[in-house]
């Protein structure tokens, strides 16, 4: 196993993506939120016939709105059981190229990429910083590489960060747990938790109430399918850090982006930066 990898982590999403491949997912969810996720990617600064990479790829499911864009799209992932479904997902787009390999093992030279992506990763790795690293080494001079990486709620009111504390000690619990009980868990969580709150958010912004700041507010308008994905995704990983926006510009000043750009609408935080000249 990779030195900057956690075989459990990589085990675990293996699993989540076998369980969902989002086949499932709705059209109207895969394009709002890879729009929320693209929102400030630089498409039109992109050379025709762009060659770029989707790290940390999962099931694909970002893969396939990119890959009609561009003209080589590499997947890699950790994971073999993850990279099968990516596979399947992808199997009609003949411009996708795929790679088992870790953030640290990338098979792709240095300086040969037009733009990179990683979405939801590399804050599952033991070290975040030389992930990100890694990661613009690949790019040209002038490329962009797009990062999604959890916030360390430095942009909400203390007592969302003290609800965020309290749900902490149910994910180091269930994420210790063997896979299937782990999704059992994981499953009631979302119905029990996550929809009633989300829907409840989505009900009072109808009556003209700011939800900005409700717990899974940013489901009000997605499918339980959805919820499901991500009550696993977050209650099932084991190895989670968060940041906050200026520590996430920092590790990419330090890994050579510059000219910086944050999204300021969920998910948080969203960044993009351009390998140096």
């Amino acid at each position: 196993m990779s030195q900057n990898a956690d075989s459990n982590v990589v085990a675990g999403f293996g699993d989540e993506w076998t369980r969902f491949d989002q086949a499932e997912l709705p059209d109207a969810d895969r394009d709002a939120i890879a729009a929320d996720y693209f929102r400030i990617f630089p498409w039109t600064a992109l050379p025709a016939d762009a060659v770029g990479f989707d790290l940390g790829c999962g099931s694909g499911r970002w893969a396939a709105v990119v890959a009609p864009r561009v003209g080589t799209l590499h997947c890699i992932d950790a994971s073999p059981d993850a990279l099968a479904v990516a596979r399947r997902n992808l199997a009609g787009r003949r411009n996708v190229q795929f790679h088992v390999a870790s953030v640290d093992s990338m098979p792709l030279a240095e300086g040969t990429c037009d733009f990179g992506y990683s979405l939801g990763v590399l804050h599952h790795v033991p070290d975040t910083r030389a992930g990100i690293l890694a990661a613009v080494r690949t790019l040209k001079p002038g490329a962009p590489l797009l990062l999604y990486l959890y916030y360390a709620f430095d942009n909400r009111p203390w007592w969302f960060r003290r609800v965020w504390q309290a749900s902490e000690g149910a994910r180091f619990v269930v994420s210790r747990l063997p896979h299937g009980l782990r999704y059992a868990v994981s499953q009631l969580l979302a119905g029990v938790v996550y929809w009633p709150l989300a829907r409840f958010a989505r009900g009072v912004e109808a009556l003209g109430v700011d939800v900005g700041h409700f717990p899974l507010s940013a489901y009000r308008q997605r499918s339980f399918y959805v919820m499901r994905t991500d009550a696993l995704d977050r209650f099932g990983t084991r190895l989670e850090q968060r940041f906050s926006r200026t520590q996430i510009a920092a590790m990419m000043r330090d890994a050579g982006l510059r000219d910086i750009a944050f999204s300021d609408s969920t998910p948080y935080w969203c960044a993009v930066g351009f390998r140096a000249h």
